[in-house]
């Protein structure tokens, strides 16, 4: 290890005399059982042409933030600045740490070269204001340790525990469920810093001060691995996690109305604080992140398997629905009433029922795994009953209209991944053809609707071929969009399911292979 600076005689001995931990990286990789790029073998030619479109997408997108918005959070492609928001507190380069593991992926070498120099130069930590814990967690944490685990480079693994630390204070609320935003100033040494900097507080519009389900179910994958990095059990024991005794805990024992989990629950008292269930959105990765945490276990985890099996039966019970035109969808569930909506957030379920039924016994693995495929083939209508064959915001099944927008507040597409992320994962775990087909319609369309002059903007309205751009190239689209459809293109080696787990962010996060010597 390094040289430890000796004390002065007299003064007391060093606290740290055990050798410092230091994270075995070397065996880590040994444990992979899939190079990280791929073995390159068996090539398909076609998927390998629209591979390389999607790596020229991705350099294009890369080239003009680092153009116009090197150092913002975001590429206002259109008026060709950077777009800053408020999500992030005073964290910038949302878009550098989203894109570094998809450049890596994508073998675009140079360009990970110059994220990578942005991270080591002009990534600052010591900023203040109030950011989206949840935001925080997916983005920074999850795309520092996934480029880290990719790359084995240091830079990526201190910023991340660097960042992880300042996240803790979010915690201290008394049943330890966080809130949802954290101050990230420094936590000083004046007593009175403590009022100012590190507090949290829930966003004003989750009801009354609660905790968003999608947000505080979501911690746990990260933090995991920010303790294994760090052998630091704290962020282990911190984040909220199904086990009795453990954060969640508080979840396995609350009143659950029909068995389904409302989206808010109190960070006070650990009760909800209201009834509206929904599987897009406030709900979404709540649901994922149960599912992940059990394959992260490497299948050990048996409590997050059981409740996410439970939820799921809840859900088939009292969400999933047919339209008259024969689509199946899962509707949201307003304090015992339905609406007969899903959101584009919820597309995201093909994926996760099918990585689930993966792993499912008989016929229920059968169900499960045609429910995920009609899914998704709901959330393909909803983007072909379009004019630019991009998918809206929501759409409705009411009576004359299906799996489309009806009012203007839903027909915007921000490049969102969801619907792109169960193709991905339907294509591995089933081979179908069409969802290589349907991914390369959404690259056309894309292309054709969302590539402007300097990046890719989203667009207002997805039933009007003339669209209006939103000026908006989303970090997500960099590591999400773009990721899970050159992925749709790849051999499934790259970036195995048998070696990692993604998270709610499409950043790569290994499984504990428990049994590997």
């Amino acid at each position: 290890g390094e040289s430890r600076a000796q004390p002065a005689s007299g003064a007391p001995p060093a606290r740290e005399t055990r050798t410092p931990f230091r994270f075995d990286y070397e065996r880590f990789r040994r444990s992979l059982r899939h190079p990280v790029r791929g073995g390159r073998s068996g090539e398909d030619p076609e998927a390998r042409a629209r591979r390389m479109k999607i790596k020229e997408m991705m350099k294009f997108a890369w080239d003009n933030y680092k153009q116009y918005a090197l150092g913002k959070n975001e590429l206002r492609p259109l008026t060709k600045n950077g777009h800053i928001g408020n999500m992030f507190g005073g964290l910038r380069g949302a878009t550098v740490i989203d894109a570094l593991d998809t450049l890596y992926i994508m073998e675009l070498e140079e360009e990970f070269q110059e994220a990578k120099q942005w991270v080591e130069k002009s990534f600052d930590l010591n900023v203040n204001g109030e950011a989206s814990l949840f935001e925080v967690n997916i983005r920074y944490i999850g795309g520092l340790l996934a480029t880290y685990y990719l790359t084995g480079e240091e830079v990526f693994k201190s910023k991340a525990l660097e960042l992880g630390e300042k996240l803790l204070p979010a915690f201290n609320t008394p049943t330890g469920i966080p809130r949802g935003v954290i101050n990230l100033g420094r936590q000083g040494t004046h007593p009175q810093q403590h009022f100012l900097y590190g507090m949290s507080w829930s966003w004003g519009w989750a009801s009354a001060g609660s905790s968003i389900l999608a947000e505080f179910g979501t911690l746990h994958l990260e933090f995991l691995h920010l303790s294994a990095l760090s052998g630091n059990p704290v962020f282990a024991e911190k984040a909220p996690h199904p086990q009795p005794g453990l954060g969640l805990g508080v979840l396995s024992r609350v009143e659950k109305p029909q068995g389904l989990y409302p989206n808010f629950l109190s960070p006070v008292t650990g009760s909800w604080v209201q009834h509206h269930v929904s599987i897009g959105g406030l709900g979404d990765s709540f649901y994922e992140y149960l599912i992940k945490s059990w394959l992260m276990s490497d299948k050990k985890d048996s409590e997050a398997k059981k409740m996410y099996d439970d939820a799921l039966e809840a859900i088939e019970k009292h969400l999933v629905k047919k339209s008259a035109g024969g689509l199946t969808y899962i509707a949201e569930w307003r304090g015992g009433i339905l609406d007969h909506k899903m959101g584009h957030l919820a597309c995201f379920s093909g994926g996760m029922i099918a990585l689930g039924a993966e792993h499912s016994a008989g016929d229920r693995r059968q169900r499960h795994m045609e429910l995920a495929a009609e899914i998704t083939s709901t959330c393909h209508e909803s983007y072909t009953r379009s004019d630019t064959k991009l998918g809206p915001e929501a759409f409705r099944f009411d009576a004359g209209s299906e799996a489309m927008a009806t009012r203007l507040s839903e027909r915007y597409y921000i490049l969102r991944p969801e619907v792109v992320e169960s193709y991905m994962y339907l294509w591995r775990l089933t081979h179908d053809p069409k969802y290589r087909h349907w991914g390369w319609e959404v690259v056309q369309a894309l292309e054709k609707h969302c590539r402007v002059e300097a990046g890719f903007s989203g667009i207002r309205d997805v039933y009007t071929t003339t669209p209006s751009h939103d000026n908006m190239q989303q970090s997500f689209f960099l590591a999400e969009t773009l990721k899970y459809l050159y992925l749709l293109f790849c051999e499934d080696d790259v970036l195995s399911l048998e070696d990692w787990v993604f998270n709610t962010e499409a950043h790569p996060l290994p499984i504990n292979h428990t049994d590997f010597k």
